[in-house]
């Protein structure tokens, strides 16, 4: 097992002492690891820690965070993915076969491809955090380094007494025929269904919590021009709740994982060719009275020469497997459009 461990910690300058809360993000290697799963391919960039938080205070009047509203000699180069729409369909279809042999009940999927780029992506990046229906959009950057994430779906929330959870399975396009097909889908529901329970068991681990909820089933949410399914899970903070036993119960997410999780994180190690790295981790932030963290799904990286994105599905029985490669290429659509340099 390779080493995971990378961590850093960075503080912004104080101005009145005052720390208001702190952006964390999480690797999917590093939720592999809490989970006690199986560490698949190594991470295309592997600069980027697994773990790393930036401190935020009261600085006044004032931002060092806007957009930047250019491209200043941005370029981008076309895209390589890591596997060829064939290998992403046999690797559906080995899921498929491991469903069958009884090994999961279902298991999600993930391509990777990069891009050469030239000089500042920093607003390209943002055109992807501002994309339409991002729960978390925003930008995170290091020494060398950056993700933006344009998501939708809530790993864990921690607010007002009450641990939330809203995962997010089941896509069709953004169309009146689209939102029906998804409401009418069997195999989406079924998917959509056995992730809920999944992350009702998730939570009914900790043992701080109250009963297990799902306040809502099955809701279509518009993503950029996708609809999409989204449940709500919950249960009330009733003892003490740690922030590492919240994330060794919630990390890697189930929805981009599979069932059972474990089981699901080997049949992953085992397929996927290139490693998640910042993707279907964990990126949101840590406030006084409350957490927010998104699973970052729909995020990309930059690290220095090339920008990296990750799209994928989970895959059921009843899969497709031409289905599942056109449904995560719908899904890398907006992102790349995004990311793509403004006309001069």
């Amino acid at each position: 097992m390779r080493n995971i461990g990378r961590t850093a910690t960075r503080v912004r300058p104080i101005v009145d002492g005052s720390v208001c809360g702190a952006a964390l993000y999480v690797s999917a290697d590093a939720g592999s690891v809490m989970a006690g799963g199986t560490l698949g391919a190594p991470s295309p960039v592997p600069a980027i820690p697994d773990v790393y938080a930036v401190v935020h205070v009261h600085a006044g009047a004032g931002s060092d965070g806007a957009a930047p509203a250019q491209d200043p000699a941005y370029d981008l180069g076309p895209w390589t993915p890591s596997w060829t729409a064939a290998e992403h369909a046999e690797a559906v279809q080995a899921v498929r076969e491991a469903i069958g042999r009884g090994d999961v009940y279902q298991a999600n999927v993930v391509g990777h491809a990069s891009a050469p780029y030239t000089g500042d992506p920093a607003a390209a990046l943002h055109r992807v955090a501002a994309l339409p229906g991002a729960r978390y959009g925003g930008v995170l950057a290091g020494d060398g380094w950056a993700l933006a994430t344009a998501s939708p779906e809530t790993l864990v929330e921690v607010r007002d007494g009450r641990v939330v959870t809203r995962p997010i399975k089941g896509t069709r396009p953004a169309t009146a025929a689209g939102r029906r097909e998804l409401l009418a889908s069997a195999k989406e529901r079924a998917e959509h269904v056995m992730i809920v329970d999944l992350e009702r068991n998730d939570l009914s681990r900790l043992s701080g919590l109250g009963p297990v909820t799902v306040d809502e089933l099955f809701a279509v949410r518009r993503w950029a021009g996708l609809w999409q399914a989204e449940s709500v899970v919950s249960a009330p903070v009733v003892g003490r709740l740690d922030l590492p036993d919240l994330l060794r119960a919630v990390c890697p997410g189930g929805s981009v994982t599979g069932a059972p999780k474990l089981a699901a994180l080997a049949e992953i190690a085992r397929l996927e060719p290139v490693g998640r790295g910042v993707s279907m981790g964990a990126v949101g932030w840590i406030g006084h009275d409350h957490i927010d963290l998104g699973l970052t799904i729909r995020t990309v990286a930059a690290d220095g020469h090339r920008l990296h994105a990750w799209a994928g599905g989970g895959i059921t029985w009843d899969s497709d497997p031409a289905a599942e490669v056109a449904e995560a290429a719908a899904k890398a659509a907006p992102i790349r459009a995004a990311l793509a340099p403004l006309p001069a």
